[in-house]
Parts: structure tokens; C-alpha cells; sequence
């Protein structure tokens, strides 16, 4: 099982919801963040960082699918410009689905 976090800009959120799933994922945890990056938040000179509305789409999956929701996010996401986001996976060692205590692959 892997962990997908990807932080992108708030107004492809539902999109990328129909991507994900499209490609693979089961479902997804969606937060309003704020931060910045590379660029600070600014396009032009920096005196100081910026904190710029995003969201955080965290998505459980099988190792299987990893490559085509991964895939399917930065397509989603990419404009070409500064501020499109990121997108990261972590190997979870873990999971739980409280309801019917299935674990690990099941629980995905």
C-alpha cells in the first residue's frame, strides 16, 4: 500500500477527485491548506513569503496503482505555471477500516 499526497491549487479539487478515482483510487481525504513553495508564493520579487490557499488530497492505494492515480493527478493538475503543486507517495505499513475491521489491502 502506498500513501499519494499531493498539495495543488484549490479550484481543480473536484476534478482531480474524477481523475483519482477514474485511475484507480477507492477514495480521497481533501484539506484546505495554506503554504508556499519554491517561488515563495510571489511571481515577481520577494521581501517576504507568501501563504497561498491549497488543497491536500491524501489517497490510499494499492501498490498497483500507484503509477496511474500518480499519473492521473499531474496531468490534472499541470498548467505549466508556478504554483501547480506537488505530488508525493510513502509506503504505508498499515491500514484499518474501522467499520469492519478489515486490514492492510482489504482496508484499501
Amino acid at each position: 500500500m502506498k500513501l499519494i499526497t499531493a498539495i495543488v491549487r484549490p479550484d481543480i479539487a473536484d476534478e482531480l477527485a474524477l481523475a483519482a478515482t477514474g485511475a484507480g483510487a477507492q477514495g480521497l481525504t481533501a484539506t484546505e491548506v495554506i503554504g508556499f513553495g519554491q517561488q515563495l508564493g510571489h511571481d515577481g520579487p520577494v521581501s517576504s513569503p507568501a501563504l497561498l490557499p491549497k488543497v491536500r488530497v491524501d489517497i490510499l492505494v494499492h501498490d498497483d496503482d500507484v503509477a496511474a492515480v500518480t499519473e492521473a493527478i499531474a496531468k490534472c493538475a499541470n498548467t505549466g505555471t508556478i504554483g501547480d503543486g506537488k505530488v508525493w507517495v510513502s509506503p504505508v505499513e498499515s491500514a484499518l477500516r474501522v467499520r469492519t475491521g478489515e486490514r492492510d489491502d482489504s482496508a484499501v
